[in-house]
C-alpha cells in the first residue's frame, strides 16, 4: 500500500481558503496565518476572533454559502463546514480542478493531511498517520515538544546562516560539507538538549573560526 509523500508547502502570500467559521476553521485560519498566508473565509457565521482578524484585516471573509466560484485562484482549500455533503462536493469541485484540498475529519476526500507539528522556528518535526489517527499524531507531537526546546530554533538559523556561507561558492563546497557535519555532534547535541545555548553557539563558532573561515 502506498504511504503520503511528507512535504512542506510553501504558502506564503498564496489564496488559502478555509470555507466553514466554526472553531475547527478557527483553527485552520491562525494555522495558515503563521506559515504567511492570504486566508480567505467563507461561510455564513464565523467565531468572534475570526470576525476580529477580519476587522484587522488579517484575513477577508464572505459571509455566504459555498460557491465553486470561491476556488478561483486558490492554491490550497480546507473544507471545513458542519455539513458532511458540502464539505465532499468542496473536495469533489477541487479534484477536478487540480487544487489541494483538506476535509476535516474525512480522510478518503483528502489530497493531503494536515500533519501534527512542533514548531520552533526554522525547525519543525511533522507527525502524520496518513490520517487514520490524529489523536496519536498529537500524543507523539507531546512527547517531541518536551524534548525539542527553543534552543532548536536558534540551532537551525545558526546553522543555515553559516551553510549558506561556506557553500556559496563551488570550489569550496565539499570541504564546508565535511565541517557542517563534522560540527553536528554528540557533544553539541548534548549542549542544545540541556538548554546550553550560549556554550553550543561558541562551540559552534570556534569550530568554523578554526577551520580556516569568518566568523558569522
Amino acid at each position: 500500500m502506498a504511504h503520503c509523500y511528507p512535504v512542506s508547502l510553501i504558502t506564503k502570500e498564496r489564496k488559502c481558503l478555509v470555507i466553514g467559521g466554526g472553531a475547527v476553521a478557527e483553527r485552520k485560519v491562525l494555522s495558515l496565518l503563521k506559515s504567511g498566508a492570504r486566508v480567505e473565509v467563507i461561510s455564513l457565521k464565523i467565531t468572534s476572533k475570526l470576525k476580529k482578524l477580519v476587522q484587522k484585516g488579517l484575513i477577508t471573509c464572505r459571509q455566504g454559502d459555498y460557491d465553486p466560484a470561491d476556488l478561483a485562484g486558490a492554491f490550497l482549500v480546507i473544507g471545513a463546514t458542519s455539513s458532511k455533503d458540502v464539505n465532499r462536493r468542496i473536495a469533489v469541485d477541487c479534484f477536478e480542478r487540480n487544487i489541494l484540498v483538506n476535509v476535516v475529519d474525512d480522510p478518503e476526500w483528502c489530497s493531503f493531511f494536515v500533519p501534527a507539528v512542533v514548531k520552533r522556528g526554522s525547525f519543525q518535526i511533522a507527525v502524520s498517520t496518513d490520517g487514520k489517527s490524529p489523536l496519536l499524531a498529537r500524543k507523539i507531537k507531546e512527547s517531541l515538544q518536551k524534548k525539542y526546546g527553543p534552543e532548536y530554533g536558534k540551532l537551525a538559523d545558526l546553522l543555515g546562516e553559516i551553510r549558506l556561507k561556506m557553500l556559496g561558492a563551488a570550489e569550496k563546497k565539499d570541504k564546508g560539507r565535511v565541517i557542517l557535519n563534522n560540527l553536528l555532534d554528540d557533544d553539541l547535541l548534548g549542549m542544545v538538549e540541556r538548554g546550553q545555548w550560549n556554550q553550543a553557539r561558541e562551540r559552534i563558532i570556534n569550530d568554523v573560526y578554526r577551520s580556516g573561515r569568518r566568523q558569522p
